[in-house]
């Protein structure tokens, strides 16, 4: 029966081992994901910088340059985004200068952005390039199905072409999402009654 009981605490006394060193394991755990995260997270953020790189070299070293920053370049890129979207909005709605628009636009790396591609979308139209325009309409609506503004120069687009029942189910779907008193609806509403020019 010793023997036996000698066994027994041998085989705790292993296991005991065992769940320590598991333990410690998982206490490490939590540090090894982020010495791993960062080679993966620097490789990630080196492809679109590649790709960036492909369309504008001058704007793929800030990227390049951003994400070796950590968090403080998030916040800079932020405020980059935003400067960057004032600068075409600007362009787009004070000096309907659309081709400039697009070009900022573009340079902001942004292009899954709803407001983004929406903008890029009216410019285009407002360009005459309509094929482009409702793949950026589109694009946009993927990104955020509920974008009230989109649908509002969408259903425009679509009068432009002459498909008025598009535009009138672009306006219903405006008036599920933000009402009849909001202006994204009231723009469409009015453009589909000859009201104003589109």
């Amino acid at each position: 029966m010793t023997y036996m009981n000698t066994r027994l605490s041998l085989f705790a006394a292993v296991a005991v081992v065992a769940f320590a060193l598991s333990g410690q394991t998982y206490a490490m755990a939590p540090d090894d994901p982020k010495p791993a995260a960062s080679p993966a997270d620097k490789k990630d953020d080196a492809k679109p910088a590649a790709d960036s790189k492909d369309t504008k070299p001058a704007d793929a070293k800030p990227a390049d340059s951003k994400p070796a920053e950590g968090k403080p370049a998030d916040k800079k890129s932020d405020l980059d985004f935003r400067e960057g979207f004032k600068q075409a909005y600007d362009a787009v709605y004070k000096q309907q200068d659309y081709a400039r628009a697009i070009v900022i636009l573009s340079a902001l790396g942004h292009d899954d952005n709803p407001d983004v591609a929406n903008l890029i979308g009216f410019s285009s139209r407002k360009l005459g390039k309509t094929e482009d325009a409702r793949v950026w309409y589109e694009k946009a609506l993927a990104a955020d199905p509920n974008h009230s503004r989109t649908w509002q120069y969408y259903g425009m687009w679509h009068l432009e072409r002459g498909d008025r029942a598009a535009a009138v189910q672009h306006l219903e779907r405006i008036q599920l999402i933000c009402g009849q008193g909001c202006e994204e609806y009231t723009s469409l509403r009015d453009a589909l009654n000859g009201n104003i020019s589109y």
